[in-house]
């Protein structure tokens, strides 16, 4: 194991916890709000902002940012990202615990194939040189279709669930939908890295910074992404929607990351065949979940339970 990975692993880790507590306290948070309504937008940052519990929860996820901007420096993307999905079980573990939601035997087996296919990415995961830069005409041609697909998939749910409030959703497509745009966030993330690296002075650093449009690009993409992910897990449960969410943009990341960044795939026969299988599998429980019935129950589980 390399000095990089010595304190970049563990760093990873450090992201992921701070940012998937946050996840479940603003859960609850959410749950004892009214339903967030995206059409008022300005009801519904002042209903986020004013309630202790959620900025609670949205301080910690802020402070998983900031150590994933910092590790994404000293590490390649496929090692990394696995990292800061693995996350997943955590929320899996505390949205039974603390948010008392349950799943169905079929969505349970979906939701352990995630877990699988986080585990054959992590496998995956080599030793390559860290990529720091790519192509700007590439980093677009790949960033403006992702975010337009993303806005689709996330929001034509939601608006369909806002016509029918008491209707039930399973929070796979807005899952996918922001999922595509965190993806995003994290590609302009990945390409601010290369300007931490490039600059030895805090000041070259700020100016850098606030010339690259990555900087406007990842604030933009958080801003939309955040608001349509609020209002999904308000909506649906956080042990199908997050981790549909997660795998969604590790996926992403992993496959747009490693080629625009230049990042060599596993020269080992093993562990591509980890690689290929954890992304087909993710496919395959993408459309498995979306087929599935949405619960009959409300989405944030025993409402009772959330709010003791």
């Amino acid at each position: 194991m390399s000095a990089a990975s010595v304190t970049g692993i563990p760093l990873a880790l450090l992201a992921t916890t701070a940012y998937n507590v946050g996840l479940v306290l603003e859960k609850r948070a959410l749950a004892q709000m009214q339903a967030l309504d995206l059409r008022r937008l300005g009801r519904v940052v002042v209903s986020l902002a004013t309630s202790r519990a959620w900025l609670a929860g949205f301080a910690l996820m802020l402070t998983g940012l900031a150590c994933q901007t910092v590790v994404l420096t000293v590490e390649p993307v496929s090692v990394v990202q696995p990292v800061l999905a693995s996350g997943v079980v955590l929320v899996l573990v505390l949205s039974r615990l603390v948010l008392r939601e349950r799943l169905r035997a079929s969505e349970a087996w979906c939701v352990a194939a995630i877990a699988v296919c986080l585990v054959a990415l992590a496998l995956s995961a080599t030793s390559a040189e860290v990529g720091r830069h790519a192509s700007p005409g590439a980093m677009a041609a790949v960033m403006v279709p992702s975010v337009i697909v993303g806005l689709l998939a996330a929001a034509g749910p939601l608006l369909a669930h806002r016509r029918r409030p008491g209707a039930p959703m399973t929070g796979v497509w807005p899952g996918v939908g922001t999922g595509l745009l965190y993806g995003v966030a994290a590609l302009a993330i990945k390409g601010l890295s290369g300007i931490l690296a490039d600059h030895q002075t805090a000041t070259g650093i700020a100016v850098g910074v606030l010339e690259s449009p990555y900087l406007y690009v990842l604030g933009g993409c958080l801003a939309v992404a955040m608001l349509l992910f609020q209002a999904a897990l308000q909506a649906s449960r956080a042990s199908i929607f997050v981790p549909v969410s997660a795998v969604t943009g590790s996926v992403y990341f992993i496959i747009t990351g490693t080629w625009l960044f230049h990042e060599r795939l596993p020269a080992s026969p093993g562990q591509l065949g980890l690689r290929v299988a954890g992304i087909a599998l993710t496919v395959l429980i993408l459309i498995s979940l979306s087929r599935q019935a949405p619960e009959s129950k409300p989405a944030s589980g025993d409402l009772a339970e959330m709010r003791r």
